[in-house]
């Protein structure tokens, strides 16, 4: 298939090519928005998930000793546009892998957001990821896409070939004419950067082509360094794009700058954090339901991917309620209601505890400076 060339060179004011039709995958390419954190230590050794940047989770397999600090950076490369990066600094290290061993972060993605690849089709699409990258670790890296609703995957490689110097790696992979992609709101595709790997994943010749996921495939990771292996290598990223097509360095479009109010509500589809530290409300509304029950309605900036967990921080009375009746009540972190039915734009929270008059109206606030609440929706 020819490589797209853009004929219409001009670009739109959010940097898209002017002949540019589909929304790009990738949330969060440019690592700007950082609800949870802006560092997080002792990633890895078990402690896996969303971290620090929107929308990347990090995640292994297997069992390993060495351990990472993730940080949303300011090292950028030059001139190109970007604020922010991701920074993974090896803290401790384990110079050799277990067989099983993979870590990797990805990027989940919606099947309904994902129809116009028309996978499993005559007519799939090819699909192309561009990034910047950077680390004293020379060598080849793995990103492979995994399609969880047929248990496929394709793998790519690319080369850091120069220390402690950002470079732009335009990968492309090709179509997949077999197994269509759900059209929900659930976890269909997932783009994996790759940072180790094990015997199990790497001791055969890199799949490079879409296959079924049998076993650890050892297909899928060849050629993998150790990012793990010194507690001297340091990983960066940024502009990460995953475009419709095939596309090589001079063809692929520039990276889509969008500002951070859009980005974040984007993100907030996934989690929302609110009401972190002291003194901050937490509900748009509070009452209580009878006189030992409050219940709060939590609200929602941005409509959620579907209903929430509620993740806060519990904290001796660490929340109160403060009412015309029975004035403070303090408690250590409320819950979601198990019967909150009012869907993906207000939750219904609640606290189980306390002295209330039923039918009481209440505010509702953090005490402690260590307090947050956040809604996660993440696939």
């Amino acid at each position: 298939m020819a490589l797209n060339t853009l004929p219409n060179a001009g670009l739109t004011k959010k940097g898209y090519p002017s002949d540019r039709l589909v929304t790009p995958i990738i949330i969060n390419g440019d690592m700007s928005v950082a609800q949870r954190a802006t560092s997080v230590t002792t990633v890895g050794n078990g402690n896996s998930g969303y971290q620090t940047v929107d929308r990347w989770e990090f995640s292994e397999t297997g069992s390993t000793s060495g351990e990472f600090t993730i940080t949303q950076d300011t090292d950028v490369p030059t001139g190109q546009g970007f604020a922010k990066s991701t920074k993974f600094d090896v803290t401790t290290a384990d110079t050799s892998l277990g067989s099983t061993h993979q870590i990797y972060w990805r990027q989940g993605f919606e099947g309904q957001n994902l129809q116009m690849l028309k996978k499993g089709t005559s007519n799939a699409e090819q699909i192309t990821a561009s990034f910047w990258v950077k680390s004293n670790k020379t060598g080849t890296y793995i990103v492979y896409i995994l399609d969880g609703d047929n248990s496929r995957f394709v793998s790519k490689a690319y080369t850091i070939s120069s220390s402690n110097t950002w470079e732009k790696k335009v990968i492309s992979f090709p179509a997949d004419t077999t197994g269509a992609l759900d059209n929900d709101n659930a976890k269909s595709l997932t783009f994996h950067f790759v940072l180790g790997a094990g015997s199990d994943f790497s001791s055969g010749t890199l799949q490079q082509t879409w296959a079924a996921v049998s076993g650890n495939n050892p297909n899928r990771l060849t050629g993998q360094v150790n990012l793990l292996d010194s507690t001297s290598n340091e990983w960066y990223v940024t502009g990460v794009q995953l475009e419709v097509g095939e596309f090589d360095s001079t063809s692929v479009p520039s990276f889509p700058f969008e500002s951070f109010e859009n980005n974040l509500s984007k993100c907030q589809r996934y989690y929302q954090k609110f009401a972190e530290g002291n003194g901050k409300p937490f509900a748009v509304n509070a009452f209580a339901r009878s006189t030992s029950f409050v219940d709060f309605v939590f609200p929602c900036s941005t409509p959620m991917r579907a209903q929430p967990s509620l993740d806060a921080v519990s904290v001796t009375n660490g929340y109160y309620t403060y009412g015309s009746n029975n004035a403070y009540q303090n408690f250590n972190v409320p819950s979601i209601s198990s019967n909150y039915s009012i869907g993906t734009t207000l939750v219904l929270g609640s606290y189980n505890g306390g002295t209330y008059t039923a039918g009481d109206s209440r505010i509702a606030q953090t005490d402690n400076a260590s307090c947050y609440l956040a809604l996660d929706s993440e696939l």
